[in-house]
């Protein structure tokens, strides 16, 4: 994708402050220090838009990132941080729930998960939690660039295997460094988008039936 227009637009923690304008919105999900920032700012040709921070943890609101005024990325508290305290982890956890829940302008959820190792306790609870609700999902193995490239099918089997991996579900293999996988995945987005479009227009025309 060509990208034309970036624009940071909100830290929300309520859903009173989430954007109204409906655009279709992408939300990121995944471990504290898993590179979501990073991934961001190479989906959007953007060096320092999403701010990577060596505390993990530090993101503590939704930060929605809107993309050529017609998508939202929106940015998740990473979970899993020991520091963060336990008071902290129900916010998050209750402030991540309601948007999944909730939110109709949600696409799909990338699930970020570090190719390097194998999915955490959390990791595979918030895949279930996705499917559960029936939630879009793509899982996106990031830090490709760190493991020889003969070893990408070995740990990408053990991610999938772990997390128990629907054949329906996507999987983009990503490098923010190299740009792995950035074409992919925004094409996935886009096919989600056109897809969820499709549907409106076939609801439409039954409720004019």
């Amino acid at each position: 994708m060509k990208i034309s227009n970036v624009e940071f637009v909100i830290s929300a923690v309520r859903p009173n402050q989430y954007p109204d304008d409906a655009l279709p919105e992408f939300a990121l999900a995944g471990r504290s220090n898993v590179g979501k920032s990073s991934l961001i700012n190479r989906m959007i040709n953007r060096k320092g838009l999403a701010r990577t921070s060596s505390q993990p943890g530090k993101t503590q609101q939704l930060n929605y990132y809107r993309v050529n005024d017609r998508v939202y990325l929106v940015d998740f508290p990473g979970y899993g941080y020991a520091k963060v305290s336990k008071v902290q982890r129900q916010q998050f956890g209750e402030m991540i729930e309601t948007y999944l829940s909730e939110r109709e302008p949600l696409k799909m959820v990338l699930h970020i998960i570090d190719i390097r190792h194998a999915p955490s306790k959390d990791d595979v609870l918030m895949y279930d939690w996705l499917k559960h609700y029936d939630i879009p999902v793509c899982v996106v193995t990031t830090k490709a660039d760190k493991i020889p490239k003969s070893q990408w099918p070995k740990h990408v089997k053990i991610v999938k295997e772990a997390l128990g991996f629907r054949p329906t579900d996507r999987h983009v293999l990503f490098s923010s460094e190299t740009g792995l996988g950035r074409e992919e995945l925004w094409a996935v987005m886009e096919g989600m988008i056109a897809e969820s479009g499709e549907e409106a227009a076939e609801t439409e025309e039954v409720s004019i039936e």
